[in-house]
């Protein structure tokens, strides 16, 4: 934190992308992605100014509603403690919105941090998870943004257990449709029960996955990538995605998934695949079906969000 005699006190807070559910992981797994958001936040001037760079106009709200806005005010609340008279929050935005890649996570989280630091570190980091999580409404983003790796999250009563597992070099290669998507409608969209068969399913593979990530088995990993909760509902609302899906197949990668709620695909690739390569034909079978979207050749990050000066 900056605190010098004529300067404000500020900070810097950096968020990466996340990428959650991982196949049959649905709302516990999460990775941590090295593609980041970077939030300055500066306690001077009247209200609440929150600017964005990176983002389509009409951008983001600039005041009190802006997401990380309110997650720094929820802090201050959650503290007991005044907001302050005057707040300033420019943000630096490279992980895409409204995309299943947790750019939402990455403002929870950076409010979050960044009203920890400047309110003099009231709150550890169980704690933040746990508001983190009660904001997104889900916590599998969030824990990810937070602590970096592959993360596990689960509820326990009103706390969060969590793990976070470090894992070998992985490489993911993303296609980013340019679609309208809401995470809200696509939960919507899910079902409210599901058979016994398929919760086994799903109960069978995600220790498997994890396995598999933790010791870099895509031998394995392209054995147990399959889901029965989530995924088919959520295929249906992404035009192209099957496409996509089965080119990603077809050019080396070992397993892909719907990356969060979506629109995005993640597709999981072995050091000998070239990850950029395969996002370019994920994008390219997208536009064969009319849809833009935008390749991403990307690595897992082991560091999660991190506060400087």
């Amino acid at each position: 934190m900056n605190a010098g005699r004529d300067a404000a006190p500020s900070c810097r807070v950096r968020v990466p992308a996340t990428t959650a559910n991982i196949g049959p992981g649905f709302d516990c797994l999460g990775l941590a992605l090295d593609l980041w958001n970077e939030v300055r936040f500066s306690l001077e001037g009247d209200g609440v100014l929150a600017t964005a760079e990176g983002v389509p106009e009409p951008g983001l709200p600039r005041d009190e509603r802006n997401l990380v806005a309110r997650a720094f005010l929820r802090l201050c609340e959650e503290a007991g403690v005044a907001a302050p008279p005057g707040l300033r929050i420019h943000s630096r935005i490279r992980v895409p919105m409204d995309s299943g890649l947790g750019s939402s996570s990455t403002a929870i989280v950076a409010g979050l941090l960044g009203a920890n630091t400047l309110m003099g570190r009231p709150f550890g980091r169980d704690r933040l998870l746990e508001l983190a999580a009660d904001i997104e409404g889900h916590p599998d983003n969030v824990a990810a943004a937070l602590l970096g790796g592959l993360t596990i999250v689960v509820q326990k009563g009103e706390r969060l257990l969590t793990k976070k597992i470090l894992v070998p070099e992985v490489h993911v290669a993303l296609a980013v449709p340019d679609l309208p998507f809401s995470t809200g409608v696509a939960r919507a969209g899910l079902p409210t029960e599901v058979s016994m068969a398929d919760a086994v399913f799903n109960l069978q593979r995600t220790p498997l996955v994890v396995e598999a990530l933790r010791t870099g088995d895509y031998e394995l990993l392209s054995q147990v990538m399959d889901d029965r909760l989530h995924q088919a509902s959520r295929l249906k609302l992404i035009p192209g995605a099957r496409a996509a899906w089965a080119a990603a197949q077809n050019a080396g990668a070992a397993a892909v998934a719907v990356s969060g709620s979506g629109p995005s695909l993640v597709a999981f690739v072995g050091l000998a695949t070239d990850a950029t390569r395969v996002a370019r034909v994920m994008a390219e079978a997208f536009a064969a079906e009319g849809v833009t979207a935008t390749p991403l050749g990307l690595s897992a990050s082991a560091a999660g969000a991190t506060v400087s000066a």
